[in-house]
């Protein structure tokens, strides 16, 4: 028997700094999957307290108001140190950022570096590249933040960025072990319920459900907490050190402890899946799912959304 979180009669929003949150109410639930990423496993209870979080993930136009008033400049806008990449061609050590490319139908899908490209001058106000811009993108999810970058607009906010267990209990929607955050069909009676890759990944996409790169926020049903896009369009930051898996480790357990900190350090969770998810490929557009990433990258598919603790 699936346990599902109660299920409000009406969804309890506020506006914070100009952004419509919603209020999450305390749960148990059943986090993690055991019948798909081996990382995502083992399933296991997981308690959260309530907490509000952002109907929709940032936009580029609530980003560009940030940017307005700090005058903060992004991660892939700074200009690269050597010393911290030691390895890299020193013809990208200039400011930029990972920008898919769809590669020829010879391309080799277990390669990602035939079709992520590092483009200096790509950031959130080019996303494309050089020359590139958001114009007729306002209601699209700001993409090319990093771990710092998303921080740094949460904390402008007066918010935070969720943890993996906050974030994955809001995409369920309530609906507890469900494959999806509306159910346990991809497409109930053919209609798309998110921004996923439809086709051969990575160099044929059909584009059903109406888009081939990013979406509007609103585009595609909310979930059971009145939430948009919480599975598909773009990962989204969390504020949790990833681990390998989720299991816990013992608490005399130092060493793993000392190596999940250092692991962490510089590796976040991410969550939701995007518009490059493929039944073909990855599969990751499912509250489950999670995806490590190291803090200093930033990529045309990775934004975020925010959240208030102690409601």
């Amino acid at each position: 028997m699936q346990i599902r979180s109660p299920r409000k009669e009406k969804i309890e929003t506020r506006i914070v700094g100009g952004t419509a949150m919603v209020r999450i109410e305390s749960g148990i639930f059943h986090m993690g999957s055991d019948d798909h990423c081996p990382e995502e496993a083992p399933v296991h209870m997981r308690s959260v307290e309530a907490f509000w979080i952002d109907r929709t993930p940032v936009t580029n136009v609530e980003f560009a108001r940030f940017v307005a008033v700090t005058r903060y400049v992004t991660l892939a806008e700074r200009q690269p140190r050597p010393e911290d990449y030691p390895d890299a061609d020193p013809s990208l050590l200039r400011p930029g950022s990972l920008v898919f490319r769809r590669p020829g139908a010879e391309a080799d899908p277990d390669d990602w570096q035939s079709w992520w490209r590092y483009l200096p001058g790509a950031f959130w106000r080019c996303p494309q590249g050089a020359g590139s811009n958001i114009k007729g993108l306002d209601d699209h999810p700001v993409v090319h933040v990093a771990f710092a970058d998303a921080m740094a607009y949460a904390t402008w906010a007066g918010k935070d960025l969720p943890t993996e267990a906050e974030w994955e209990f809001a995409a369920r929607g309530g609906l507890d072990r469900a494959e999806f955050a509306w159910g346990d069909d991809l497409v109930p009676g053919g209609r798309h319920m998110a921004n996923t890759w439809q086709g051969r990944f990575p160099f044929e996409n059909s584009a059903e459900d109406g888009f081939a790169g990013t979406s509007p926020v609103t585009a595609f049903p909310v979930n059971g907490h009145g939430l948009y896009d919480m599975i598909g369009n773009v990962w989204e930051w969390t504020k949790d050190p990833y681990r390998s898996s989720h299991a816990e480790p013992h608490p005399t357990a130092c060493c793993n402890a000392a190596a999940a900190r250092t692991e962490g350090s510089v590796h976040k969770v991410l969550k939701g899946g995007s518009h490059l998810c493929a039944p073909s490929y990855c599969r990751r557009y499912r509250p489950a799912a999670r995806q490590s990433q190291t803090i200093d990258t930033s990529s045309s598919h990775i934004g975020f959304r925010c959240m208030q603790r102690n409601p």
